[in-house]
Formats: C-alpha cells, sequence, structure tokens
C-alpha cells in the first residue's frame, strides 16, 4: 500500500515548518499567539514547538506579561541552528560573506580579483569565503548552503557557465567543482544580476514593488527582474541578458553572434571610451570620470551625458517588455545615478510614452553579495528543517525570504 499523503507525521511535519516560519516572518511569540495566528489548537502547538526546540530550531526568547498577571513565554528562530555563505565574483572585487539564519551577517571579506586565470579567480574566491568563516569562529560544516554570484549564466546541465566573457576562461569545464570540492558545502551557482535583484528587493529600493527591474552597470551590462518576490529567470536561465541588445543594423549573414552590442555602449568601459574621445587624458576610470563630471569637467559631464542617454534607450526597451513599476540603477557606474537620473529621465520623455520610475540602488556594491546571502537561506532553511527533524517541509512556491539584517550593518 502507498502511504497516504496526510498522514499524521507529514502532518505534524507541516505544523512545525508553519510555526517555524510564522516566527521568521513575524517575529516572537507566545504559544498562545502562535495558536491564534495558525488556527491549530494550544496543545498541538506546544507539542509543535517542543519538537522544534528539541532540533535546535527555536529557543526561548523572553516573556510577555498578559492580563490577570499571567506571564507567556516567548519563542523565536535559533539563529545558532545554521549558517550560510554568499560569494559575490567580480571581475575587479572578490567578496563574502558568512550569515546565520536570521540573516545577519556575522563576518564579511573583501579582496581585489587579481587572479590572472580562471582557475586562480576560483581559487582566491575560496580563500576569501575561508577567511570569512575563520572570522566567523566556523567550519566548512556549519555552512548549510554556499551560493555564488557571478557575471554569465551557469547550465545546470553541464556544470559551466556561459556569456562570462568579462571572466575569460570562466566558462571551463570543473571550475564550479573545484569550488565546491575545496569549500566542502552544497553550493548553488547564480547570475549576479539577478541576485543583485533580490538584494535590491530584500534590503533595499525593491522592497514592496509588484515588477521590479535591477540594471546592473559595471565591468558588464546586465538585468534581474523580480516579479511578486519571485525572480523571473526565463526558459534558460537567460532573462536579463540585455548585453546582447543590438544597438544598430543586423550582422552580416554568417557572422557568429557576439555579446557586446548594447554592454559595449552602456559600461564602465563605455564611459571611458566616451571620454578619451572627448578629450580626457592620463589614466581613467569611470570612477575617475564621474569624480571629474562633479567638478564641472567639460568632457567628462559629456561622456557621462551620453552614458545617461544609453542607458535610457536600454530602460526604454526593458519598459516597453516588461512594464514594471520601478527601475534601479545598480553597480559601479550606477553608483553614479545622481549624475545619471536627469538624463535618463529627459531621454525616457523622447523615447517612449512609458514611464517607470528609475531610482538608484541603495544596497551599493553589496547587492549581489545581499542576494547570494538572501538565495542561500532560501535553499538552507527548509533543508536544516529535514536534516533536524528527519521530516520534509510542506512547501508551496518559492518566496524571496525577508532577514533581518540591513545593508548598513554588512560590516558588523
Amino acid at each position: 500500500m502507498t502511504t497516504p499523503p496526510w498522514n499524521r507525521l507529514r502532518l505534524r511535519s507541516n505544523n512545525e515548518w508553519l510555526l517555524l516560519e510564522r516566527l521568521r516572518l513575524e517575529g516572537p511569540a507566545s504559544r498562545a499567539q502562535l495558536a491564534r495566528d495558525s488556527g491549530l489548537s494550544k496543545p498541538t502547538v506546544s507539542s509543535a514547538l517542543a519538537a522544534l526546540e528539541r532540533a535546535g530550531l527555536v529557543r526561548e526568547a523572553g516573556t510577555h506579561a498578559q492580563s490577570r498577571g499571567r506571564v507567556a513565554v516567548l519563542y523565536e528562530p535559533d539563529p545558532r541552528a545554521g549558517h550560510v555563505l554568499g560569494i559575490d565574483i567580480g571581475r575587479a572585487r572578490l567578496r563574502t560573506a558568512v550569515a546565520d539564519l536570521t540573516g545577519a551577517i556575522v563576518s564579511r571579506t573583501e579582496v581585489r580579483n587579481s587572479g590572472r586565470s580562471a582557475e586562480a579567480v576560483a581559487d582566491a574566491a575560496v580563500t576569501c569565503a575561508e577567511q570569512a568563516l575563520a572570522d566567523a569562529g566556523l567550519s566548512q560544516a556549519d555552512i548549510v548552503h554556499t551560493a555564488v554570484g557571478t557575471p554569465g549564466v551557469f547550465d545546470r546541465h553541464t556544470g559551466r557557465v556561459r556569456y562570462a566573457v568579462n571572466l575569460p576562461g570562466w566558462g571551463r569545464p570543473g571550475l564550479i567543482e573545484r569550488m565546491r570540492d575545496s569549500l566542502g558545502t552544497p553550493l548553488s551557482v547564480h547570475n549576479d544580476a539577478n541576485l543583485a535583484a533580490l538584494g535590491e528587493y530584500t534590503f533595499g529600493a525593491g522592497a514592496d514593488s509588484h515588477l521590479f527591474v535591477y540594471v546592473l552597470i559595471g565591468t558588464g551590462l546586465g538585468m534581474g527582474v523580480v516579479a511578486d518576490g519571485e525572480l523571473f529567470l526565463g526558459a534558460h536561465g537567460a532573462a536579463g541578458e540585455i548585453g546582447f541588445l543590438p544597438l544598430d543594423g543586423i550582422p552580416a549573414s554568417g557572422a557568429a553572434p557576439r555579446r557586446g552590442m548594447l554592454e559595449d555602449a552602456v559600461s564602465a568601459d563605455a564611459v571611458v571610451r566616451a571620454a578619451r574621445t572627448l578629450g580626457m587624458t592620463g589614466p581613467l576610470t569611470a570612477k575617475r570620470v564621474f569624480d571629474a563630471a562633479r567638478t564641472g569637467d567639460s568632457a567628462a559631464l559629456a561622456a557621462v551625458r551620453q552614458e545617461g542617454e544609453r542607458l535610457a534607450l536600454a530602460v526604454a526597451s526593458v519598459t516597453a517588455v516588461l512594464d514594471p513599476d520601478l527601475v534601479v540603477l545598480g553597480g559601479g557606474v550606477g553608483r553614479g545615478a545622481d549624475l545619471l537620473l536627469a538624463t535618463v529621465g529627459e531621454t525616457l520623455h523622447r523615447l517612449t510614452p512609458l514611464r517607470p520610475r528609475v531610482e538608484p540602488s541603495r544596497t551599493g556594491a553589496d547587492a549581489v553579495l545581499l542576494g547570494a546571502i538572501t538565495t542561500a537561506l532560501r535553499a538552507a532553511r527548509p533543508l536544516l528543517f529535514e536534516r533536524l527533524t528527519g521530516r520534509e517541509p510542506e512547501r508551496g512556491p518559492a518566496r524571496v525570504p525577508e532577514t533581518q539584517k540591513t545593508p548598513g550593518e554588512l560590516g558588523s
């Protein structure tokens, strides 16, 4: 005979998972409050809480004085039950952070990416992560899940990253396995713009947005889309690869498709090229061009304006397809939004009658790392529940989990 879908064990598991999620999302609560909120009986709530406490998933969080002088014990998820690791691999910087189950960052590291080969970059990311673990006083065994953000699109069938042209050799087979074996933790790989969108949705300007778009402008150009709290990835995980959008003309017949049509025009390198063409000299970076524009340098101002106009074209194209209620500008170039927003707005008015709200990122350079932590927590919580209780939670549609830390507390 097959096991009925609703046996006692599954029902008990569902009750425990329901209460654990209620405590995570709404904060500490007493048995009586949990019974009222969940519709479960007080004995059922007491039994479920006792099981969660034995498993190390909840703990007492103080007391609350009720009417008639009674004192109720409050419960909360135990943040020490497990930890997650987030890794942000960029062309210029490597960032890692360790968080507990509430999303509180317990340690973080950041180093310059000086790897001269894909293997060296992978090894440097692992070393950076190991330092974060050491700083937190944790071992690999304490990490329930690791989420890695990287340019490009991870192909789970081949185990390789595609389209990561700004990290030469990053699509080689075996690199992800190399990192997974070195770290000794369950590991997933995600597009950096998608993670940045999650980070911004959870911690920044995207909160409460119905359809939110994050445009990552840095070494390359990417986009993440969050609809009703869910990442939109497309059929092959390549949704948001707007760097492929052509600016002009159609390639000759037989020519290989190439990245860089729009990305060549809207990126940090594009700002530097424009500035040189307009007369700026010396060692230039996008940051230096933006800094010069703030001092009134005419060539720098013209280069920044050109970037804003081309960025408006990207926003107009995305808006015509997705109709977002919010577009957030992030990444290294996006951090110059104070200079870009006016031009983007003016140009949008000339390009399209569709007018999305356009704002700067509030999570700054940590957007991808925050998204990696968010994603790792999303994977870790049900995994840890199953590991510590011996039962699989009954899960509905996956949601982007809320966390308790704010971006300003990342360094704590």
